[in-house]
């Protein structure tokens, strides 16, 4: 992403590096290689989940009494492939933004090498989502088209506490529910590695973002702050509601009309979704994200 226009004074630097060199050394001790650790040869066993079933979105409708288990299970299968295909889309989105960010910056500094760290961290992390979506049986769950190209606009155009912000987003509401589908037991085993490769290693990645977002608004003036947090919120909101291709019921054998209707009513669904919010909401509070225009966008998304 493109830098800010205020550029951090020679007293920012070395905190700023500091970050940036610790997450480097936790790489270097702890990363993962998805295509020796995730077992890609044993065949998909169906008895299993795809996602903890509490984070169906039908779940607890009286839609989801219905259905039989193999239904559930297949659900939670296509849905778990659906949110992968999402990431790999907006992982697509942040390389592009932190290549542009550290474009002809020192490579030799530590803040330029972790940048390039996490750039391939997110390229092993979008070739897992596309093996893991491929084995669960799925097929390629794409947005719909105004939000590739609203993805398109803004991965071009969004800069400083715009992109590392919205990046925080994304990844804090992934890493919540995957924290939860790593520990189940009912979720396939070679879903529950992928899931806890994933939360370690963008563990790290939302350090970094939240840095980065602390560091670039340390600048910004009131009218600034109030139009990249309207941006944040709007990018936000894109990314939340394109988690679930309404193409997954049909894929798993239900009926698309009625299932997409009850999803959409589903409180159940959106308390998980606000609780699992919670500490981004409360980080975006404290750095003054959270105005009156963008709490329109979080709670269409039922993020708060």
């Amino acid at each position: 992403m493109a830098s800010s226009t205020v550029r951090p004074g020679p007293e920012d630097r070395p905190q700023e590096h500091d970050v940036a060199r610790r997450l480097l050394d936790s790489a270097a001790m702890l990363a993962y290689d998805p295509a020796t650790e995730v077992d890609w040869e044993t065949p998909l066993d169906k008895d299993f989940h795809g996602a903890s079933p509490e984070w169906c979105t039908l779940y607890g409708t009286a839609y989801w009494h219905e259905m039989t288990d193999a239904q559930r299970k297949e659900l939670t299968r296509q849905e778990a492939a659906s949110v992968a295909s999402t990431g790999i889309w907006f992982e697509m989105i942040l390389q592009q933004m932190v290549l542009r960010d550290v474009y002809a910056k020192d490579p030799t500094s530590a803040d330029v090498q972790w940048a390039l760290t996490e750039i391939a961290d997110e390229c092993r992390h979008s070739i897992m989502f596309a093996r893991g979506a491929q084995k669960l049986g799925a097929p390629a769950y794409r947005p719909h088209r105004l939000a590739v190209e609203l993805g398109r606009a803004f991965k071009t155009v969004a800069f400083g506490e715009a992109a590392y912000a919205a990046i925080l987003v994304a990844e804090e509401v992934l890493d919540v529910m995957q924290r939860d589908w790593m520990r189940d037991e009912r979720v396939v085993p070679f879903v529950r590695t992928i899931n806890n490769i994933h939360v370690v290693e963008e563990s790290r990645h939302m350090k970094f973002a939240r840095a980065e977002t602390r560091k670039h608004l340390a600048g910004a003036g009131r009218v600034r702050r109030r139009i990249h947090a309207f941006v944040i919120a709007v990018a936000s909101y894109v990314i939340v509601t394109s988690m679930v291709n309404k193409d997954v019921y049909a894929n798993a054998g239900l009926d698309g009309k009625r299932a997409v209707k009850e999803a959409k009513a589903n409180e159940h669904h959106k308390s998980m979704m606000r609780s699992s919010c919670s500490g981004l909401m409360d980080f975006l509070a404290s750095a003054r994200l959270l105005t009156r225009s963008a709490l329109v966008f979080y709670k269409r998304a039922h993020l708060i």
